[in-house]
């Protein structure tokens, strides 16, 4: 298979065929982030060939499973969702050709990405399979977007989402807990829970922000422009969050970011939620979760 560099995928994609189509990020400017720079180039877009070889690689192997079907594919890379109508159209041709069965495609995007698609091309990308897309918001505060150089604003969520919903491609945020700094945490989850309860994700999915060294964020902390969250802030904030959604919506705090990993569905779980909530900021030990944080290899 022709997998660059480190492969990163959401954790409800875990029983997706992985199929890389890009590589790299083509926007790579969040100052928080450093989840490519294990690839030497910014951006790639696989050559069809390699995508067509990688299917007959996976169909050869899945062969050998006779019990084993593919019904959901996750494009890899950092926002595949970037590529033109065209080509993603031709990928999921190329997909339904070794697995018929398959029934979605979903990957990462931008909302910069869906912005660059018309209504009918979303219409027809929702057709041909594209759904359950992944989309990395971070946040509803505008302060926090434009500092971190997210290159949109809240309105842009809100208003390329609509679109998706109404050409029929489900989707669910990444939500970057901590990105709108110490003392600010709170505000910038209500005002993340202003901008979900107008539209309609699936899953409010939360990643802890962890700072490293080799990040351009790090340097803004090292000239005093930005300052991080305590651990206990960080929950403070979640909380704020989940009590502001209004809408029918799963939260979750999975992945490696999260020392303490929750899921529920709102509204049913969301008493229990907060109640979870009000006994880590009540007991938790902010020492115990730095060196948590501290240890993190990655994201």
């Amino acid at each position: 298979m022709h997998y660059t560099g480190t492969i990163w995928r959401p954790p409800y994609e875990a029983s997706s065929l992985l199929l890389e189509v890009t590589a790299g990020c083509t926007h790579h400017k969040c100052k928080f982030c450093t989840l490519y720079d294990d690839i030497p180039f910014k951006f790639r877009m696989s050559p069809l060939e390699d995508v067509e070889a990688d299917l007959k690689e996976a169909k050869r192997q899945f062969q050998s499973w006779k019990q084993y079907k593919i019904y959901r594919t996750f494009l890899t890379g950092a926002n595949p969702f970037v590529l033109k109508y065209d080509r993603l159209m031709t990928i999921a041709d190329l997909i339904k050709k070794y697995f018929p069965e398959n029934q979605t495609i979903g990957c990462f995007s931008r909302i910069t990405d869906v912005a660059l698609k018309t209504d009918t091309e979303l219409q027809k990308l929702g057709a041909a399979g594209y759904d359950g897309l992944t989309i990395g918001i971070e946040t509803g505060d505008d302060e926090a977007l434009k500092f971190m150089n997210k290159g949109y604003t809240s309105v842009d969520i809100v208003e390329q989402c609509k679109r998706l919903d109404q050409a029929g491609i489900s989707y669910n945020f990444f939500y970057l807990t901590g990105i709108s700094g110490a003392g600010h945490g709170e505000e910038g989850a209500r005002l993340t829970a202003e901008v979900c309860n107008q539209i309609h994700p699936k899953l409010v999915g939360a990643n802890m922000l962890t700072v490293f060294p080799e990040s351009e964020l790090y340097q803004e902390i090292q000239k005093g422009n930005w300052k991080e969250e305590s651990e206990i802030e960080k929950y403070k904030e979640l909380r704020t969050l989940v009590e502001n959604l209004r809408i029918p919506v799963v939260f979750a705090a999975f992945g490696a970011s999260n020392a303490i990993q929750m899921q529920g569905k709102l509204p049913d779980d969301k008493m229990k939620l907060l109640q979870f909530f009000d006994e880590i900021i009540e007991s938790g030990n902010e020492e115990e979760l730095r060196i948590y944080r501290k240890n993190l290899p990655h994201l």
